[in-house]
């Protein structure tokens, strides 16, 4: 069945519309791999607390999601960059969603915050490399 748009502005509202245009752009957004964050916390904030928890302390529930606080596994700065890039198990990887410079941003936030307190910072430049 098809509508009119004026037809669809009755059944829905104009509110309704408006949430629509709204989610439409936002998953426009998403779907052509961009996020508008630029900063590690931004990023954090808008994509890995909703698993990995503000305090980066993991959770345990529908899944276990590791902490990231004061994880030793982050020494490397290679790790915690391929588990962005490319996911890990039920962790998706964000290398099409991210920009170089995103995913460097958001690996120095992991890496010296929550504990953490790994100082050799990564570059765009290295997150290029670890693509195929």
């Amino acid at each position: 069945m098809k509508f009119r748009s004026g037809r669809v502005c009755a059944l829905i509202g104009a509110a309704g519309l408006a949430s629509l245009a709204g989610w439409g752009a936002r998953a426009q957004e998403i779907y052509a791999g961009r996020y508008a964050q630029q900063t590690g916390q931004e990023i954090y904030q808008s994509i890995c607390q909703g698993c990995h928890m503000p305090n980066a302390q993991g959770a345990v529930g529908a899944g276990a999601y590791p902490a990231l606080a004061a994880d030793a596994h982050l020494q490397s700065a290679l790790f915690p960059v391929t588990r962005v890039l490319y996911g890990s198990k039920a962790m998706p990887g964000f290398g099409d969603a991210l920009s170089d410079a995103q995913i460097a941003n958001v690996v120095n936030y992991i890496r010296t915050h929550f504990g953490n307190h790994y100082t050799d910072r990564v570059t765009p430049a290295a997150v290029k490399a670890a693509r195929p």
